[in-house]
């Protein structure tokens, strides 16, 4: 019998939200260098104004926390779901930066509260 492994439900690792979807904005992610989970942490390209997976090391913007993707993405560039602001989420659901360490995920939370994003 073959065993099936499921990937992560969309959203799941939302606890809670604003009323009338306040928390969400539509936004251009850019995942042509590789697909997004959801609850993927996001940086914004200041030049392009699209967001990408947060990277710590980046110096085009990125490296600032700028919300947290609602559905994942395939590895393309499309409009998504972007949870921004006054939300309350799963940290065991989040996929932080590549590599991230405990202090990093830590400093992460914080930025991310920072925006209204409480991480539990």
């Amino acid at each position: 019998m073959a065993i099936l492994t499921q990937g992560r439900l969309n959203a799941a690792f939302l606890i809670s939200e604003a009323n009338d979807h306040r928390s969400r904005d539509e936004e251009i992610v850019d995942a042509t260098s590789g697909a997004l989970e959801t609850g993927t942490v996001l940086g914004k390209v200041t030049s392009s104004g699209k967001f990408v997976r947060y990277d710590a090391g980046a110096t085009d913007g990125s490296e600032n926390e700028a919300g947290i993707l609602l559905i994942g993405i395939g590895a393309e560039e499309a409009s998504r779901t972007v949870i921004k602001r006054d939300a309350e989420v799963q940290q065991s659901e989040l996929t932080y930066a590549a590599g991230a360490n405990a202090a990093q995920e830590t400093a992460t939370n914080a930025a991310l509260e920072a925006l209204g994003i409480v991480v539990r």
